[in-house]
């Protein structure tokens, strides 16, 4: 019999993170799941708590309260969004950082964040420097295991589009046939499965020792992807 764990999750309206939302409340394993929000979710669950706070902030916790041992961090935005550099910063290194932090505080060990495909601290792309600083930063923080899983372009429906995404998602399908390759890391990669894929690399990371920082990008994390939704036996 498979015990109950706890987990939190921020950036549950996202892409990735809604899906994954979806799948923790539906797990047999999950006593709580903890929601760190900056608006009230539409969803009950009896499992589900909402942590509602504008700055993504635990300022309450009762000693009583199972203590996540999972967190799962999906937050992220673009420089449009943000409305420049600072803006993309503040929320992709600096917000991520603090939850993260906050996540170490409470008792969570296993961290698994999304990232972006291609991060790296020499990137001509400020986005991708952003991402690879934050890596960087959370490796350091003393979880068990961190897990960054690097994405290409994800397919699926926000709750709010952003037109440059839709555009990108409709050119990558059409030209999908030529991304053969180095090229092939960007073919699409449906959301619900990234979130099928995080949630299962974290319930693997119960079941291993403490290690260093995993990576799981491109072609990986596709692999990665198929595995999950055909186990070996």
């Amino acid at each position: 019999m498979q015990r109950e764990i706890s987990a939190i999750i921020a950036g549950a309206t996202g892409l990735v993170g809604n899906e994954l939302l979806h799948l923790l409340l539906g797990h047999d394993a999950m006593a709580k799941v903890y929601a760190l929000t900056r608006t009230a979710l539409p969803y009950r669950s009896k499992n589900l708590v909402q942590i509602v706070h504008p700055e993504l902030r635990v300022t309450e916790w009762e000693d009583t309260d199972p203590v996540p041992e999972l967190g799962f961090i999906c937050l992220g935005t673009t420089k449009k969004s943000a409305g420049g550099k600072a803006g993309l910063e503040a929320v992709d290194v600096e917000l991520v950082k603090s939850v993260a932090r906050s996540m170490r505080q409470l008792g969570v060990e296993h961290l698994v964040v999304i990232s972006s495909l291609g991060a790296t601290p020499n990137s001509p792309s400020f986005y991708l420097r952003c991402k690879a600083k934050m890596e960087q930063a959370l490796s350091e923080m003393g979880f068990s295991h961190c897990i960054f899983v690097r994405p290409g372009p994800l397919s699926g429906e926000r709750s709010e589009s952003r037109q440059d995404e839709v555009l990108l998602q409709k050119g990558l399908e059409l030209a999908q046939p030529l991304l053969v390759g180095p090229l092939s890391h960007l073919v699409p990669i449906p959301a619900e499965e990234v979130a099928l894929t995080m949630l299962n690399l974290a319930m693997k990371a119960l079941e291993l020792p403490p290690g260093s920082a995993e990576i799981y990008s491109g072609n990986a994390l596709r692999r990665q992807c198929a595995e999950t939704q055909h186990p070996q036996t």
